[in-house]
């Protein structure tokens, strides 16, 4: 006899409370086996296949991809003992497919207990085989092993009239119920748009979308003069009837909850100056030069600038910090975890170099290489997006000077780069053109004082100025 396991959304480390639903990777009648990656959710720090515990068939899945869940909701089902062809249904012929499942712990009633990809038992990971529905619309009998003639959707959770008659209302997802009951959508009078009729989410909003013009009809008509002769005017006829509106979710909306705290909380200040990085970009094309065609791979800016933060904040430590409001306490902290902004699809994010102060340029560069690959492939996991102690922000690829960059909370301080362009500069007393480029730094006043942020700029523009400078430190 089979035994119906539930599969919840597992907590995701790093204080994530919720994940948005990506993409499904196994559909109801699929047999899975121990640790296979059944869904691929997004959460506000990265995208992750989550795996199932379980072996066995999927009997029921919970929410449509595009919506949200909370930790601990309830992910799938998975009928555990019920992968052999034997435990379908009398008389399903051919009900298993001619793969075979591979796994060989699908049938045990024991999960690994893991919960991300990478910490799994090691088991091979089973090919789909599906054990597909029965189409018949009579009810099974009690007897029979629910589970593997289970429909191809989960049972419908709520019932009521549809269409003039006494019958379920196709509604799974717990999100488009309390959507519904949110805005009193009466779902019985629903047509889903959904496979067998199913009510998604977006019919729920268009619901809502039209209930609030018949609202805004009704009061227009309401508000119209009893006097015919009188002219009225509609302001604001030309715009639309309703304005887009964008969730504040995954990548975007961690990133406004982290920029709204650093300006709640941090008082922050901006210095900045101009440099000339003429020599540098010099410096970088001899090393570049030196290392060949098949000498490894090429140092960037980036990385160099990097270097050159390690240095200045093995200098300035006080910029290397955090404040512990509740114990009123700066603590400064022992290396220097590097944090770099990447723009991506999915948003802004920041990868972290780790132990960025025991690197060289060449070191760093490679590991920015490396991370900024994943996070173009939305492969980063949330361990490689927290930690930083220092933020390293390259804007000047967007073709802009100059910024005030928001400090990413609860660091201390963010160096920001603008462009470097060719502008008109004095050099040895006379007018030259020069590589220039603008340096900003958004600093912690309450982890120092203008003259240690001063200090810490006027290092790196003389690190940039003269990459000499560095060799006293290297």
């Amino acid at each position: 006899m089979a035994q119906v396991l539930e599969f919840k959304l597992p907590d995701l480390g790093e204080g994530l409370t919720e994940a948005e639903i990506v993409r499904w990777l196994v559909e109801v009648g699929d047999v899975v086996a121990i640790d296979q990656p059944v869904v691929e959710v997004e959460t506000a720090k990265a995208m992750v296949e989550v795996p199932c515990p379980y072996g066995g068939v999927v009997t029921a899945r919970f929410g449509e991809e595009g919506s949200e869940l909370p930790v601990g909701a309830p992910l799938l089902t998975v009928a555990v003992g019920a992968t052999d062809a034997s435990s379908a249904s009398p008389g399903d012929d051919g009900a298993a497919a001619d793969e075979p499942s591979g796994g060989s712990g699908s049938g045990s009633g024991s999960g690994s207990g893991n919960v991300l990809v990478g910490y799994g038992t090691g088991a091979p990971a089973a090919r789909r085989r599906r054990i597909r529905p029965e189409r018949n619309t009579a009810p099974a009998a009690p007897a029979a092993p629910a589970v593997v003639s289970a429909p191809s959707r989960p049972a419908p959770v709520a019932v009521g009239e549809v269409n003039g008659r006494q019958g379920p209302v196709a509604v799974v997802s717990p999100l488009v119920r309390r959507l519904a009951r949110q805005h009193e959508i009466d779902l019985r009078g629903l047509t889903g748009s959904g496979p067998d009729g199913l009510i998604l989410r977006a019919d729920v909003d268009s619901a809502i979308r039209q209930t609030g013009q018949a609202t805004e009809a009704a009061a227009r008509t309401a508000a119209e003069p009893v006097v015919a002769e009188t002219p009225t005017v509609q302001v604001g006829a030309a715009a639309p009837a309703t304005a887009e509106r964008i969730p504040l979710r995954g990548v975007r909306g961690a990133v406004a909850d982290k920029l709204s705290r650093s300006r709640s909380e941090i008082p922050d200040a901006t210095c900045w100056v101009d440099a000339d990085a003429t020599e540098l970009m010099a410096a970088r094309a001899a090393m570049n030069a030196a290392s060949g065609p098949s000498g490894g791979p090429k140092v960037s800016v980036l990385a160099l600038l990097a270097r050159i933060c390690t240095a200045a904040l093995a200098r300035y430590p006080e910029l290397n910090s955090t404040v512990d409001t509740a114990a009123r306490e700066i603590v400064r902290l022992p290396g220097v975890h590097l944090g770099f902004a990447a723009q991506t699809e999915r948003g802004l994010v920041v990868p972290v170099v780790r132990d960025a102060h025991t690197r060289n340029a060449e070191s760093i560069g490679a590991e920015i290489a490396r991370l900024t690959e994943l996070a173009r492939t939305g492969k980063l996991s949330p361990a490689q997006l927290t930690g930083g102690t220092f933020t390293l922000n390259n804007y000047g690829v967007f073709g802009v000077d100059g910024s005030t960059p928001i400090i990413n909370h609860p660091e201390a301080a963010m160096l920001g780069v603008g462009r470097i362009m060719p502008k008109p500069w004095v050099h040895h007393g006379e007018l030259a053109v020069r590589q220039v480029v603008q340096l900003s730094l958004t600093f912690d006043h309450r982890v120092c004082d203008g003259g240690t942020a001063g200090g810490f700029l006027r290092y790196v523009a003389d690190c940039v100025e003269q990459p000499a400078v560095l060799l006293r430190t290297l």
